[in-house]
C-alpha cells in the first residue's frame, strides 16, 4: 500500500520471516490490500484478472501490430518463417514473467518495474528504472497519437469523408477524450478498453479462421515453423518487430492497488496477457503467410509496403470481402485509441506512485474524492501528451515515420532495458533471501537467467537494427536510442540525493 506523502515510507515487501527451531521459516505474503481498510488517500477498485488483461492487451494494440509489424517482420525478416520470430519473442517474455510474478508477493508498491528494481537492487537503481519507464511509456503514447491522427484522415478518405485536415487536429481531439476518461474511475476505462479490444481481436480472428478453413493460397501447411523457413532470412528482425508489439504487457503490476486480489490477480493477468498476445500474434502472422502463399509472401509484403498499402487489409478484402475490410479500418482507429488510453492510465499511476515515494511533487499523489482516480497525475499526463503533440505539429514532423517511428524506437529500447533491469533485480532479491528461494530454483534462478540471456539478445537485435524501427538515418537513430540510457543515468543521479523516496532496506 502506498504511504501518505507526509508520512514515513512503508516497507517495500512483506515482513521478515521469523527464525524458528528449524531455521528461518518461509516468508508468507502479507494479506491482500483489498482485504484491509483503505485510507482515504489510496486508489481503490475491484479489477479482476479479465479487466486488467483487457487494459494490458489494449496497450499492445493487437490490430495495429498485425497490420503493421507483421508485414515488416515478413518483408525484412525470414519471410514465411516470420511466425517463428513471434513465437520466440513470446517465449522470452513468458520466461521473464516467471521471475516477475514470483517476486510479486514481496513487492507492495504499484510501481511495476520501479518497485521491483527498488526492492531487488536498491533505491538509486529503482529511481533510474522509474525514469526509463516514464520516458518509455510517454514516447510510445506520443507516437501512437501521431499514428492515430494520420489514420483518422486516411480512413475518412477511404469512406469518402473530408480529408486534408492536419493530423494533429485529430490527435488533440483524442487527447481530450483520453483526459476525460483518465479523470474518472478506472472501471470506466476498463469497460471502454474491453469493448474495443474484443471487437478488434474478433475481426482478425474471423480473417484467420477463414484463411485456415479455405486453405489459404497453397493449402494449410506448417512450412513456416520448419528450420529452413525460419532461417531463410534474418530471424532476429522478426523477433525485433515481435518484441515491439509487447510493449506494456508488464503494466499489470501498475494496477496493483485497484486489483480485487493483487497477489493472485497480478500473476494471473501477467501470464494471461503474454499467452494471449503471443498466441494471437503468432497465429495471425501464420494466417497472413498462408493467405499470401508461403513461396510468395515475401514479395507480397514487399509490394504492399512499397506501395503504401496494407497487407492485412488486402487479405481481408480477398478472403472475407469489403464489409470486414471496412470494419477493420474503423477498428484500427479504436485500437489506436485504446492503446493511448491504456498507456495514459499506466503513466498516471507511475507518477502517482513516484509522488507517494517523494520522487515527484506531492500534489501528483492526490486521489479524487469521488472517482478514486489519480486525477492530478492524470491531468499532468494529459498536459504532457498535449505538449508533445503541439511540439511535433509546430516542427512539421510527419506523423508516421517522424512521430510514430521515432517514438516507437525510443520505447522499444526502453522496454528491453526495463526488463533487463528487472530480471537482474529478481535474481539479486532471491540470492539475498535464500529462505524465499528454497525449493523454487526454476522460478528464482533458472527462469530469470534464461530471461536475461534472451533479453540481452533482444537488446542487441534492437540496437543493431534500430533504423528499421525509426525509419530515420543512423545519426538520428543513435540519438533516439540513447534517450532511455540517458534517462536511466539521470535517475541514478537524482536518486543519489538524500531524502528522495528512500525505502527501508530489508
Amino acid at each position: 500500500m502506498l504511504r501518505n506523502p507526509s508520512g514515513p515510507s512503508e516497507p517495500s515487501g512483506p515482513p521478515e520471516p521469523a527464525a524458528g527451531r528449524h531455521g528461518p521459516q518461509p516468508s508468507r505474503p502479507e494479506p491482500s490490500p483489498r482485504s484491509t481498510p483503505q485510507p482515504s488517500g489510496s486508489l481503490t477498485g475491484r479489477l479482476g484478472t479479465g479487466s486488467i488483461v483487457f487494459m494490458v492487451i489494449a496497450a499492445a494494440a493487437p490490430l495495429t501490430v498485425v497490420g503493421g509489424n507483421v508485414p515488416l517482420a515478413i518483408a525484412s525478416g525470414p519471410g514465411a518463417g516470420a511466425p517463428v520470430g513471434f513465437a520466440l519473442a513470446s517465449l522470452i517474455l513468458l520466461v521473464f514473467a516467471v521471475g516477475f510474478v514470483t517476486m510479486t508477493p514481496y513487492v507492495r508498491q504499484a510501481g511495476a518495474f520501479y518497485a521491483y528494481a527498488t526492492r531487488g537492487l536498491g533505491h538509486r537503481t529503482g529511481v533510474g528504472t522509474a525514469a526509463v519507464a516514464l520516458v518509455t511509456y510517454t514516447a510510445i503514447q506520443a507516437g501512437v497519437y501521431g499514428y492515430l491522427g494520420w489514420a483518422v484522415d486516411s480512413v475518412l478518405g477511404d469512406f469518402g469523408g473530408p480529408t486534408g485536415v492536419p493530423w494533429w487536429v485529430w490527435s488533440l481531439a483524442a487527447v481530450g477524450v483520453v483526459a476525460f476518461l483518465g479523470h474518472r474511475h478506472i472501471e470506466l476505462s476498463s469497460k471502454v478498453l474491453g469493448v474495443a479490444l474484443v471487437l478488434e481481436i474478433a475481426v482478425v480472428a474471423v480473417l484467420d479462421a477463414v484463411i485456415l478453413v479455405r486453405g489459404g493460397e497453397d493449402g494449410v501447411n506448417v512450412t513456416s515453423f520448419t528450420p529452413d523457413a525460419a532461417l531463410s532470412g534474418p530471424l532476429g528482425v522478426a523477433v525485433l518487430f515481435a518484441l515491439t508489439g509487447f510493449i506494456g504487457f508488464e503494466s499489470t503490476a501498475v494496477f496493483r492497488d485497484e486489483a480485487r486480489d493483487p497477489d493472485r490477480t497480478i500473476p494471473r493477468a501477467t501470464y494471461c496477457a503474454v499467452l494471449v498476445i503471443g498466441a494471437f500474434y503468432t497465429l495471425s502472422c501464420w494466417a497472413l503467410v498462408l493467405g499470401a502463399g508461403t513461396d510468395k509472401v515475401t514479395a507480397v509484403a514487399d509490394e504492399s509496403l512499397a506501395s503504401g498499402g496494407n497487407m492485412l487489409m488486402d487479405a481481408a478484402g480477398a478472403y472475407v470481402g469489403t464489409v470486414l475490410r471496412d470494419m477493420m479500418q474503423v477498428l484500427l482507429l479504436t485500437s489506436l485509441f485504446a492503446c493511448v488510453l491504456s498507456f495514459h492510465n499506466v503513466i498516471a499511476r507511475y507518477t502517482f506512485t513516484l509522488s507517494r515515494q517523494g520522487l515527484a511533487p506531492a500534489r501528483l499523489g492526490a486521489v479524487h474524492e469521488r472517482h478514486r482516480s489519480p486525477h492530478v497525475s492524470s491531468l499532468a499526463q494529459s498536459a504532457t501528451a498535449l505538449s508533445l503533440v503541439v511540439l511535433f505539429a509546430a516542427l512539421g514532423v510527419e506523423p508516421l515515420v517522424g512521430v510514430f517511428g521515432s517514438m516507437a524506437g525510443v520505447s522499444t529500447v526502453g522496454m528491453v532495458l526495463l526488463m533487463l533491469t528487472t530480471s537482474v533485480a529478481v535474481l539479486t532479491f532471491f540470492a539475498r533471501r535464500p529462505d524465499l528461494a528454497r525449493g523454487r530454483p526454476w522460478q528464482t534462478r533458472a527462469a530469470p537467467l534464461l530471461a536475461l540471456a534472451g533479453l540481452l539478445t533482444g537488446l542487441w537485435l534492437v540496437v543493431s537494427n534500430f533504423t528499421l524501427i525509426t525509419g530515420g538515418g543512423t545519426a538520428v537513430s543513435i540519438a533516439l536510442g540513447a534517450i532511455p540510457f540517458a534517462a536511466f543515468a539521470a535517475g541514478l543521479a537524482y536518486g543519489h540525493r538524500p531524502g528522495k523516496g528512500d525505502l527501508p532496506e530489508r
